[in-house]
């Protein structure tokens, strides 16, 4: 059940962040528009980190070459994702993430501190900043990420730039 919960983003207070960002004249349309909206998390967040990261294609190839395959298909599921120490061995940026989630010295969990699990994916070798801040908005589930090249900055929006960027998205602003 927790899953979920992080999945669809419901701990969240609606109502404190549609005040917000509806006093926002640029916002305000959008949160008229779709109050309540999510800011979507993750079910499994070293998945989340890992597919952020080398993106659909290469997703699906990891999924191929190491993915366990279901004892009981499900239509054209037939593996699950695997798990960090399957990709230890993987070159570059994604082997230094495997290795960091395998070994506990990056936790994306609930209870993770999100400055520390930051600080530890901007450590990685060829982690860029705005991966990092991906990771940590859908991970960690932070409300409050800029994404480094996006215009959810605005401090203005403070502490719901998670939010504010979910409904640029939404509007296809982002």
């Amino acid at each position: 059940v927790g899953r979920l919960r992080r999945l669809f983003d419901l701990d969240s207070d609606p109502f404190a962040i549609d005040e917000r960002l509806g006093a926002d004249p640029r916002l305000a349309p959008l949160v008229a528009a779709r109050p309540g909206l999510r800011s979507p998390g993750a079910a499994d967040p070293d998945e989340l980190a890992v597919r952020l990261l080398v993106g659909p294609a290469e997703s699906a190839r990891l999924v191929e070459r190491y993915g366990k395959r279901l004892d009981a298909p499900c239509g054209a599921l037939d593996r699950v994702f695997p798990a960090p120490d399957a990709l230890v061995d993987e070159p570059g940026t994604l082997g230094a993430l495997a290795r960091a989630l395998a070994d506990g010295d990056l936790r994306l969990d609930p209870g993770a501190d999100r400055d520390d699990a930051e600080e530890a994916l901007r450590a990685l070798p060829g982690m860029d900043a705005r991966t990092a801040a991906l990771i940590r908005l859908r991970a960690l589930g932070d409300p409050d990420v800029a994404v480094p090249g996006e215009t959810s900055t605005d401090d203005a929006w403070r502490p719901w730039r998670s939010y504010a960027r979910q409904h640029l998205i939404v509007e296809g602003q982002l």
